[in-house]
């Protein structure tokens, strides 16, 4: 019998189901990848903000961990919402434990698409430092690259993106994966950085849509999924950024809340 591919995602739960936990579940589901889960947040979320944020105990989170992957063949780890420096600590000696060799997708999570902050100031630091040097790619978007590099200034054309990706790889990423979704112009642009620096750019029509809920969350897990299929870095990360155009395209034919809804997950199976 053939090894079933699973991916492990550590991450926040949204209670409307679009981003966190639950967009990345049901973007393994969409590449036929096997989802396990380890909740480090349970968030009250909906389609207009983030009412209330509650993190799981830092020894409970390892728990989990330990739970999965002393039992489940996990192929690749993607990262989200890790709100407290106690949790990302738990999190980098766990990966130290069990993820030597595995493909490791790191989200800094920082802001909802609603604005709302969901990481602390102190997190901050302990992510660039504990975790990131653990991580095969990391994958900010442009004001989450201009947080970790502790400047406000966002970059604002592919060349300064280029710029501040490189500067994370040098702050001891192994690769990164800047997304441009919140550039301006006719293209969606990410950019994605090797540890030897090779550059790969990676383009798409920019869409317009208010349904923009979890798009980084999806973008994250579906490279995991493809690092868990076995893909190189380069394939994950294209085949990623053809799965979220296409969600985020079918987003509008999906009405889910009266503020910024979810992308399509599963855009390719319902008709």
């Amino acid at each position: 019998m053939a090894s079933t591919p699973i991916a492990l995602t550590i991450a926040g739960s949204d209670s409307s189901g679009g981003a966190g936990i639950q967009a990345d579940l049901k973007t393994f589901a969409a590449f036929r990848v096997y989802g396990a889960s380890v909740i480090t947040a349970v968030t009250a979320q909906n389609t207009t903000g983030v009412q209330a944020i509650h993190d799981v105990p830092p020894d409970v989170v390892a728990a989990q961990i330990d739970s999965v992957m002393s039992d489940l063949a996990v192929g690749a780890v993607k990262i989200g919402m890790l709100s407290q420096p106690a949790t990302i600590r738990a999190v980098a000696e766990a990966l130290r434990r069990y993820a030597v060799g595995l493909p490791v997708v790191l989200d800094p999570v920082m802001v909802a698409t609603s604005g709302d902050r969901l990481i602390s100031e102190e997190a901050v630091a302990a992510l660039r430092d504990e975790l990131m040097p653990l991580a095969t790619v990391i994958t900010p978007n442009l004001p989450e690259a201009a947080t970790l590099l502790g400047t406000t200034e966002v970059a604002g054309t592919e060349n300064e993106a280029v710029a501040q990706a490189r500067k994370i790889l040098a702050l001891g990423a192994r690769a990164v994966l800047i997304k441009g979704g919140h550039a301006e112009g006719d293209e969606s642009v990410d950019h994605l950085i090797g540890a030897d620096g090779t550059l790969r750019r990676l383009a798409a029509p920019r869409i317009v849509s208010t349904n923009s809920h979890g798009t980084g969350c999806t973008l994250s897990a579906a490279v995991a999924a493809g690092l868990a299929r076995k893909l190189d870095l380069a394939e994950a990360a294209a085949r990623a950024k053809s799965f979220i155009t296409a969600a985020i395209r079918a987003a509008d034919g999906v009405s889910v809340g009266r503020g910024h809804g979810p992308v399509h997950h599963f855009h390719a199976l319902w008709q």
